[in-house]
């Protein structure tokens, strides 16, 4: 086993490593606005030259179609095994901006946190790797396992071009696992493995009930609402306790065993101290369902946006011709994303009223559900490299978020994904105040290194 001063030189450059996360938190590189593809670019690439800097080679901000993919590589730890690193320099976009108590792209510093847009999803985990990197090609002159990086630019949007991207360029991703950085290992004290995502599909509805908005005194009671219609549409989504009463949607789902249920029932889950995080007043979905069941386990269908008619100040006396809603659905084993939609789509258009109009629009990046073999080697790996810098081993679980790579690469390249990074759930990813903890960040650093060094161990 090599010896362990890349610890050292962690240790020594860490003031360095947070000016570098604010710099590149300064960047606001929004993929779902166009307003900001020059910050996008202008962040792939300083992630690029971030790479250089740590001694990755054949460094190369490669075009898509879409915001570009950054990649670079070191292979040179022959008979290791090759580790595909995944992450995203992309963002939500900031709003509302009057919830931020600092500005989103001017990153503070405040109790051992770091708030900015970006910060814990995720531009604080796509350093990880990077650095530990950096600290061994320093230190050791190597790196115990060979390298690549996939760092995309489209993750908030679905990774609408990735997959075509990446079925193009199968030989330059080749590699024995991939390491996903977006997402976390918990604190500390509460270390957890991420062992299963859900899929998402997103849809649109457009409703049009005139060819105009019209007078709501000269055609109130003859004309339809075409916000009336929607709401009444989107109404007949799910019952009053969250059940998804959409004909189908359930017909994929995989039944929970008893042994994940009473697996996900030893997470450590504080009830009263999720409602004091995240303000909500109960809990709300399929009663037959825990929370935790249902937020990992369980398929969701939201409604995300809802808009239409008059929104300034004051009263217009219109009766509005257009409606819209954004929708989308977490999906879970084993689900496609293709039969969900096809599905919801098919229930809009049954129960929209006769006298509208129903348009339904599919947006690209569809993501399968995904689950990661509980015997993998890697995992073992992983988790040993989790319990070195936590009080405690690990627990298992899943997360209801999505990252679509997990089942694209293991659909195109044949391999699993595992996940480390430094997010925490109350963070407040995607929304204002967003933070990341500077405790994790260090602390996931040395994981990652620990990590490559069990890999390279285990393939011995």
């Amino acid at each position: 086993m090599m010896g362990r001063a890349w610890e050292t030189y962690l240790e020594q450059h860490q003031g360095r490593f947070v000016e570098e996360l604010l710099e590149l938190l300064r960047i606001p590189s929004v993929s779902t606005d166009s307003v900001h593809a020059g910050d996008v670019r202008r962040a792939a690439v300083w992630v690029a030259d971030r790479l250089r800097q740590a001694g990755i080679e054949h460094v190369e901000v490669l075009e898509t179609g879409g915001h570009p993919v950054v990649y670079g590589d070191w292979l040179h730890a022959e008979g290791a095994p090759t580790v595909l690193i995944y992450g995203h320099y992309d963002v939500q976009p900031a709003d509302p901006l009057d919830l931020w108590e600092t500005p989103p792209f001017e990153p503070a510093i405040r109790a051992e946190r770091v708030y900015a847009r970006g910060a814990s999803d995720m531009k604080a985990n796509l350093l990880l790797p990077v650095i530990a990197c950096e600290a061994m090609l320093a230190t050791d002159g190597g790196l115990p396992v060979n390298v690549k990086f996939i760092l995309e630019g489209e993750e908030e949007i679905g990774s609408p071009s990735l997959e075509q991207f990446v079925a193009a360029e199968k030989d330059r991703f080749a590699c024995d696992l991939c390491v996903c950085a977006d997402g976390g290992i918990g604190s500390a004290e509460q270390p957890t493995i991420t062992v299963g995502r859900r899929g998402l599909t997103a849809l649109e509805v457009h409703v049009r009930s005139a060819a105009t908005d019209l007078h709501s005194g000269g055609h109130g009671g003859m004309a339809p609402n075409a916000i009336h219609a929607l709401v009444q549409m989107l109404a007949t989504l799910r019952d009053a306790e969250g059940r998804i009463l959409v004909p189908g949607f359930y017909d994929q789902v995989r039944p929970l065993t008893d042994a994940e249920r009473a697996e996900m029932a030893q997470a450590s889950f504080d009830p009263d101290a999720y409602k004091a995080s995240t303000g909500i007043r109960d809990f709300h979905g399929e009663p037959e369902f825990t929370p935790l069941e249902r937020n990992w386990a369980r398929p969701t269908l939201e409604v995300n946006g809802i808009w239409g008619g008059y929104q300034g100040e004051g009263t217009k006396t219109v009766i509005p011709c257009e409606a819209h809603a954004k929708i989308t659905c977490r999906l879970v084993p084993d689900q496609t994303p293709e039969a969900v939609r096809d599905a919801v789509i098919r229930h809009l258009e049954r129960v929209a009223p006769r006298h509208v109009e129903v348009r339904v629009d599919v947006f690209p990046g569809d993501a399968d559900p995904f689950v990661l073999d509980p015997a993998l080697p890697a995992l073992a790996a992983l988790e040993r490299a989790v319990a070195e810098v936590s009080a405690q081993p690990p627990r298992r679980v899943r997360a209801g978020g999505t990252v679509p790579i997990t089942a694209m690469f293991q659909r195109l390249l044949g391999v699993q994904t595992i996940t480390l990074g430094a997010s925490q759930g109350d963070e407040r990813a995607h929304a204002p105040n967003e933070f990341v903890r500077l405790a994790n960040f260090t602390r996931v650093q040395r994981a990652f290194g620990l990590l490559f060094e069990y890999l390279a161990a285990d393939a011995r």
